[in-house]
């Protein structure tokens, strides 16, 4: 084996890492911005990612229906869909359950993994036990070859920008908008933000809903390299956890670093050991360095 088949196996490794960078870093985005106003521990976000994934197979089985020809179109309308029902079902479970367990850390893990088990069984009795794949439009298939031997999937490249585009966008809203300047008011001092006007309570709301919407498109993104089961977002939760932990709780520079240094050690490795021995050695490194760091590479100092 030449250096340059070395050199494109490399590279293309590198590149399914970035597809799973992209899916983790959703998750985590979502996660970050929850736990970082909330302190909510959401077990049940997998559930919220698996909301999108299903939408996207129920939005290509309906394009199908109407015309072949719909399915060129229907990706990027059900994306939003995705985040939109996502978005809903947070809103509906911070409103009905969420916002009478603040301060109650135990608690809510245990109410929102029992949410997270309801809904996995309302996927298996509405939608089937079995995994599902929608289908792709033809845009999306295929793959780039910038040089001989080297292919990378057109899929994730769109997946990359898909990602780039949410967290530009949640950056931006955090710093420029009025429910960014909310949020941000809340972290630091939710008893001052309460004194001059801010209604944290609907502010909470609001942040949980968009968290989970963020996990909806996660899930989008996710058709695009895996088929979707009612378990599937279970898989990805304790990993999504990792990148909160890792990069720093309420640090949104410190979920994109870890996401990514998580998601290229484990697909690296992949490739010169077993799934599982990959999976090892990446959680036993962060076992390490957060032992060296506690407080994440990130870590937000906030008042409370």
């Amino acid at each position: 084996m030449s250096f340059n088949d070395l050199l494109n196996i490399g590279v293309m490794q590198g590149f399914a890492g970035l597809s799973l960078f992209a899916v983790l870093l959703l998750m985590g985005l979502g996660l970050a911005i929850i736990f970082g106003q909330m302190g909510v521990i959401n077990m049940a976000h997998g559930e919220f990612m698996t909301i999108g994934a299903y939408t996207i197979f129920l939005g290509s089985t309906l394009a199908e229906a109407i015309s072949p020809g719909a399915v060129a179109a229907y990706f990027p309308f059900a994306i939003v869909a995705a985040f939109v029902f996502a978005f809903i079902a947070g809103w509906i479970v911070e409103w009905a359950l969420i916002r009478h367990l603040y301060k109650r850390p135990l608690d809510t893990l245990l109410a929102t993994w029992g949410i997270s088990l309801a809904l996995q069984q309302c996927f298996r009795t509405f939608i089937g036990p079995k995994e599902v794949s929608p289908t792709l439009p033809e845009w999306l298939m295929g793959s780039w070859a910038p040089t001989e031997g080297l292919d990378i999937p057109i899929n994730g490249l769109f997946v990359l920008a898909l990602t780039a585009v949410v967290t530009g966008g949640v950056l931006l809203a955090l710093h420029r908008s009025r429910w960014g300047l909310r949020v941000r008011a809340t972290v630091s001092n939710r008893v001052m933000a309460n004194a001059i006007g801010i209604d944290t309570k609907k502010t909470d709301r609001l942040t949980f809903a968009i968290g989970c919407g963020i996990a909806g498109v996660a899930g989008a993104a996710f058709t695009t390299i895996g088929s979707t089961g009612p378990t599937s977002g279970s898989l990805y939760i304790v990993d999504a956890f990792l990148v909160v932990t890792f990069g720093g709780a309420a640090s949104l520079l410190g979920t994109v670093v870890s996401a990514f240094g998580i998601a290229q050690t484990q697909s690296i490795t992949e490739f010169f050991l077993a799934g599982s021995m990959a999976k090892v050695l990446t959680l036993s490194l962060i076992v390490v360095i957060l032992m060296l760091r506690p407080q994440g590479l990130f870590a937000s100092k906030v008042r409370r």
